[in-house]
């Protein structure tokens, strides 16, 4: 099974309590998502919902082609106000882990995504990776990245 790899980084201007409560709720990754993907958070959680180690967090999303797909990601560490890890246990992938990293820094936040991912199907699943997924991906990360601009604005000096 062939891994990928994505690392993000993004300094955001806001105290580490605000990052955690606003990156944490699952019901907040809808709006750091493109809208063409139509994700959906379908868990019945609320905004008062507080995130916990074995939490399942079920979606439907639209990846490619107008296919909608459901998904079912498992938190599966937290280290509070410092980590959590997301795990796929139902979706699209062979392997989905995402660690999301947040270290307080001098005016703000510094958040650090690990991506690693494998695709299904052996050779045909390398080749849609490199042909299609790998640049979505990377889209959805750049995507978020310009979102959470909008949303918290830039970091000064940065």
């Amino acid at each position: 099974m062939k891994f990928y790899t994505i690392k993000a980084e993004q300094q955001i201007p806001i105290s580490l309590g605000e990052a955690w409560d606003f990156f944490s709720s699952p019901l907040n990754l809808q709006k750091i998502t493109p809208k063409e993907m139509n994700f959906v958070v379908t868990s019945d959680y609320t905004t008062a919902t507080k995130m916990y180690e074995g939490m399942l967090i079920t979606y439907t999303i639209t990846p490619l082609f107008g296919i909608k797909m459901n998904w079912m990601t498992e938190i599966t560490h937290i280290k509070d106000g410092e980590y959590f890890i997301d795990e796929q246990r139902f979706g699209p992938y062979s392997l989905w882990h995402h660690e999301h990293h947040f270290k307080e820094v001098k005016g703000g936040v510094l958040m650090t995504d690990f991506l690693y991912y494998a695709m299904p199907l052996s050779a045909l699943g390398r080749l849609a990776n490199a042909a299609i997924v790998s640049g979505k991906v990377k889209k959805i990360f750049e995507f978020r990245e310009k979102a959470i601009l909008e949303l918290f604005g830039a970091m000064s000096g940065v």
